[in-house]
């Protein structure tokens, strides 16, 4: 499992200021359904011209959830100027830290608040107006310069643990390292791959299993009046949450072993191991 710290499980848990203000001043909405992460960030301003109020909605991880309750505090009593320079390692620093292969989620937090702030202003952000390099999660090269530069990283790993660009199908991870040696100065010799399967990046992995979900385990439970929801993927153990019929059904175990578990390791890897949540 994730290491997580206490504050991110209050966070988790107990998230702060979840919803949608009404008539806000600000919108941002970054991310999408289909790439596993969404949050819509909307704020109030007072007549102070500081930020009153701000409530999120979010699909994601804990992380995801966390981090998005944890902006919503920060941001409060903040004037505009104030709030746009917050940034995720503030995020990530507010709730004691986060995992390395979670960063992306304090990264989507600080990217909503920026587009909320613009859509206040009426401006587009820069970072929108750069070259998508990973088509999978739209992110731009504006935007892996940036976190190569503010977060001093040095591997396609650590651009995809503050990005997502190269979590997906990966047909992008050269033009990602380019881009390392270029805002590092450090052009590499040409490396040969070895031969073998690449490596599955946790990104990949909630990607294929949503999909197994929607294309056929979600339709099959909900005939007998039940459901299914991912909540994490820690490495090859799969955390997930039965809903419906199906959690109180007294043969719910062997739903998640004989049917959902093996579903996953014919259709994703076959080495997925599918436990259900204890929250």
């Amino acid at each position: 499992m994730w290491e997580y710290t206490d504050e991110v499980k209050d966070h988790f848990l107990n998230p702060r200021n979840v919803g949608e203000i009404e008539n806000p001043d600000g919108i941002g909405d970054v991310g999408s359904l289909a790439c596993g992460d969404a949050l819509k960030l909307t704020f109030k301003l007072g007549d102070d011209k500081k930020i009153a109020d701000a409530k999120f909605k979010t699909f994601g991880c804990a992380s995801a959830i966390a981090s998005s309750s944890a902006l919503t505090e920060m941001i409060k009593g903040l004037t505009l100027d104030e709030a746009e320079k917050v940034t995720n390692e503030d995020i990530a620093l507010y709730l004691g830290g986060l995992p390395k292969e979670k960063m992306h989620c304090s990264v989507m937090g600080r990217e909503a608040l920026e587009a909320a702030i613009a859509n206040y202003r009426g401006i587009v952000l820069p970072m929108a107006e750069g070259e998508v390099i990973c088509e999978c999660f739209g992110v731009t090269d504006l935007e892996i310069k940036r976190a190569i530069e503010e977060s001093h990283l040095h591997s396609v790993e650590e651009v995809t643990n503050f990005t997502k660009a190269g979590g997906g199908c990966g047909k992008c991870e050269d033009r990602i390292q380019a881009i390392i040696d270029e805002v590092n100065h450090t052009a590499k010799a040409k490396v040969i791959p070895m031969s073998g399967p690449k490596r599955m990046t946790t990104i990949q992995k909630i990607k294929l299993i949503e999909q197994a979900f929607e294309r056929e385990i979600r339709p099959t439970l909900k005939k007998d009046g039940g459901d299914i929801e991912l909540v994490d993927v820690d490495g090859d153990f799969v955390i997930v949450s039965l809903r419906g019929a199906c959690s109180s059904c007294t043969k719910s175990q062997t739903t998640l072993k004989e049917y959902v578990e093996k579903k996953l390791r014919e259709q994703v890897l076959d080495s997925l191991i599918v436990e259900e949540s204890n929250a």
